[in-house]
């Protein structure tokens, strides 16, 4: 169930070093001075949910910006928000996830700090912020940080009542909180006992072992009149975690209008929840959803059940563990799902929203596609569940400690392939020199590895891919009429090492640069996770480390792959060799046949041909754009932003920028 992605390499800059940004770049802050604000009755076009449309297709029809325009794109305006968690007093590290929406003439986002802010999507400039007061010394298992926000407007009101258009956010600190559009203001009728504006998530979901292993990341998910959150729990920590109980609420008032527990439905698990409120340590869900609202359905990702990687306590198969499941968005029930990991030791969780579009097949099939951490892609039926294209039940490496269960088999679909590699030997081994190289290989030789699915030992099990993905969190692009996908994936190997519960406390006594443990206390074992580094902190396996895909959906193949992301801004010196990096955020389609993407770790906005997947241009970002670009015009004129501020967890360059490109106007 993991959001976290660890240093990469030890060479990464320190935050203080990652903000010295050259000085054509801070004038940037002084753009939006010099350009005139939104004038009143201008053409715009929206992007009103996380994925623009409700099913996360990320994709605008959106045209001015084209293959042969795209290189002309300039800097419209950047907006500086402030919030970045470096020095002293903080608890956690922040990390600037948000993808914008826009509707009413104003956009919306989320800053690391739970801040929503309303900017004039002409200039960048503030209309208004609201500060929901997050602690920001505080313990949040899953750093600082807020992918997005929703929106829902009550057409029962007029068009200067308050809250007539809410936007709703969620925080680290488990609250649900609902603003008024047009003055950040919390609404009043929202929530129970005079909260202003407010529910409080954390009761009922179990005692947290800290405030912060219980939070909100992803932006909730608005269903008719109800909005639907999950939650994002600490890792690995502890057996008796909080529930992973996904919730809906009565966008007026913020009452509970249903909950789905997701622990398996059986007369022991029901008798739990009826004596004790929601079950403890079931699978959770911190991706975002989807909705499709004509057939009332909600489409959930869900995580494993902690921990991880010790599972001798989970003696059945999770059933709702790391799987794509169909609720019925008006009541919870569950309409269908299926698992893509059966009784999941790997922390393969499902990372990323499930993808709603037409397929074409003698006419159009509604279906919705899976990214997952294996860098497989699971595409449905999304009435039925029925697959699209067939998917194999393969037999799996098996040899887990004594105990644990595994599953004989795991699913495989036959298309598409794999967006990332499955198998790695220690004659593939990679390194920068000869020596790089023996050490690789020398690794490889010790770890345990029989391809995918090996289980996790006291020996050190190789995980490949690792537990960043494949996808994560960013998902992928649809373009329903072209019949082609786009996903971002990482490719770098990973070890997990379990570590007997007697000898765990002298294991973990010393930290480790670039080394994760892990009690997983109530298990058998404590856990050791790394990245499989060389000694000059490279990965052990050959480039690319990171790349953009497209798929065709017509005949499931691959259609392109090329590398995304230089080293330029994580190697010692600036040297922009195109290897591929690790890469957080997602990629946009739009009409204009392009793609843009920033993810990688350096510090660019990318765009690529959507036909052929060559690299039209490159624009430079004042920190890493780990996040997903979303687009609008106004007046025709199209702009496309990002939100440029870095993972804190990672080596790309933290900051605090909101960025707007465009094509300069024509004379």
């Amino acid at each position: 169930m993991t959001q976290r992605f660890h240093r990469f390499a030890s060479t990464a800059r320190a935050p203080q070093a990652q903000l010295l940004i050259p000085a054509a770049l801070l004038a940037w802050a002084l753009l939006p001075l010099a350009m005139a604000p939104l004038a009143s009755g201008a053409e715009i076009t929206t992007w009103p949910s996380y994925g623009n449309d409700a099913g996360g297709t990320r994709y605008s029809p959106l045209g001015e910006i084209t293959p042969a325009n795209v290189s002309e794109l300039e800097i419209a305006w950047v907006h500086h928000h402030g919030d970045v968690a470096i020095g002293e007093g903080f608890g956690t590290t922040s990390a600037f996830e948000a993808t914008p929406i826009l509707v009413d003439d104003t956009l919306f986002i989320c800053t690391p700090f739970n801040r929503v802010l309303a900017l004039d999507p002409a200039t960048g400039a503030e209309r208004w912020a609201y500060d929901p007061g997050v602690d920001r010394a505080g313990h949040w298992a899953n750093q600082l940080t807020c992918r997005g926000v929703s929106t829902w407007k009550d057409p029962t009101r007029s068009d200067d009542g308050v809250c007539q258009r809410r936007i709703f956010t969620g925080t680290v600190d488990a609250r649900l909180i609902a603003l008024d559009a047009k003055t950040g203001l919390p609404c009043p009728d929202f929530g129970t006992g005079g909260t202003g504006g407010t529910v409080d998530l954390n009761p009922g979901v179990g005692e947290q072992a800290w405030r912060g292993e219980y939070s909100i990341t992803s932006a909730p998910t608005i269903a008719g009149e109800l909005v639907v959150v999950g939650s994002a729990i600490g890792d690995n920590q502890r057996i008796e975690a909080p529930s992973g109980v996904v919730r809906a609420f009565d966008v007026r008032t913020g009452t509970l209008r249903w909950a789905w527990d997701l622990s398996p439905p059986n007369a022991e698990s029901l008798a739990r929840a009826k004596s004790t409120g929601y079950v403890l340590s079931t699978p959770n869900v911190w991706a975002p959803m989807s909705v499709d609202e004509s057939r009332d359905l909600l489409f959930v990702p869900t995580g494993n059940p902690t921990p991880d990687y010790a599972t001798g306590h989970r003696q059945g198969l999770d059933h709702f563990g790391s799987s794509i499941v169909a609720l019925r968005a008006s009541t919870g029930d569950v309409v269908w799902h299926f698992q893509t990991v059966h009784h999941d030791l790997w922390d393969f969780d499902v990372p990323a929203q499930p993808t709603l579009f037409s397929m074409q097949r003698n006419g159009p099939v509604p279906a919705v596609v899976q990214p997952t951490k294996m860098g497989m892609l699971f595409i449905f039926n999304r009435e039925t569940g029925e697959p699209l294209f067939p998917i194999d039940e393969r037999p799996v490496p098996q040899g887990a400690p004594p105990g644990y269960v595994t599953s004989p088999t795991q699913p495989f679909p036959r298309k598409p392939p794999p967006l990332v590699r499955h198998a790695l030997a220690p004659e593939d081994a990679w390194g920068v020199t000869f020596l790089d190289r023996w050490a690789c290989q020398r690794t490889f030789e010790n770890l345990r590895f029989e391809g995918i699915y090996t289980p996790p030992s006291e020996q050190g099990t190789l995980m490949y891919p690792g537990n960043a993905g494949g996808s994560n969190w960013g998902g992928v692009a649809v373009d329903s009429k072209r019949q082609i996908l786009v996903a971002n994936v990482q490719d770098f190997p990973w070890a997990v090492t379990l570590i007997p519960r007697a000898e765990f406390p002298g294991a973990s006594g010393q930290p480790e640069s670039g080394v994760e443990y892990a009690p997983q206390t109530g298990t058998t074992h404590g856990m050791r996770r790394e990245p499989v580094l060389s000694p000059l902190g490279v990965p052990c396996n050959a480039p690319p480390w990171g790349s953009l895909v497209a798929v065709d959906l017509a005949t499931g193949d691959i259609r392109w792959s090329v590398t995304l992301g230089t080293i330029r801004d994580i190697a010692p010196v600036p040297i922009p060799w195109k290897l591929g990096t690790p890469n957080l955020g997602g990629p946009l389609i739009t009409g204009g046949g392009l793609v843009f993407i920033g993810a990688a770790a350096d510090d660019y906005l990318r765009a690529f041909d959507l036909d052929t997947g060559d690299e039209l241009w490159q624009g430079r970002l004042p920190a890493g754009g780990q996040a997903t670009p979303m687009t609008y015009a106004i007046d025709g004129r199209q702009f496309v932003v990002i939100a440029a501020g870095g993972y804190g967890r990672g080596p790309m360059t933290l900051g605090d920028a909101i960025v707007a490109f465009r094509l300069p106007k024509q004379p």
